[in-house]
């Protein structure tokens, strides 16, 4: 078994959005080597994500939309208070929970050097704590 894993960046030009990185997975699939078995996107941070939906700005405004619903900016978060670990105050609570509801990674087979998936799934990275320099990884294992 073959394993080849990269490191990607991508930065939000807003303090919550859904940033398609389809092309950027499938480029590196076709490009690795390895015709057949399974391609893992993952989330380096706690107040971002991964999630796979049809790629139609009115359903990015709809998930975006309903996020914000279940997990207000202003509503009372414990994690709004001076953390000494960090010496920062924690105001983004939302993002963490938002990121939870999202989740973090998604996983495609791999078949013929190509990403299997349809063709109304897009891959998106789920910004939700501003505009920040983030990191998400690609990573595939076969054959």
């Amino acid at each position: 078994m073959k394993m080849e894993l990269t490191t990607r960046r991508v930065c939000a030009d807003t303090e919550a959005q859904l940033i398609s990185i389809t092309q950027e997975v499938e480029e590196f699939v076709a490009g690795c080597g390895i015709e057949n078995g399974v391609c893992f996107v993952i989330s380096a941070h706690t107040t971002a994500g991964i999630t796979v939906n049809e790629g139609l700005p009115c359903v990015e405004t709809d998930l975006l939309d309903k996020l914000d619903e279940l997990a207000p900016a202003d509503a009372s978060y414990a994690h709004n208070h001076f953390l000494p670990s960090y010496g920062t105050a924690g105001g983004n609570a939302p993002g963490h929970l938002k990121s939870m509801l999202c989740g973090n990674h998604c996983l495609f087979p791999v078949q013929n050097g190509r990403l299997v998936r349809s063709r109304a799934q897009e891959i998106y990275f789920a910004e939700f704590d501003g505009v920040k320099a983030r990191t998400y990884y690609i990573e595939v294992m076969g054959e």
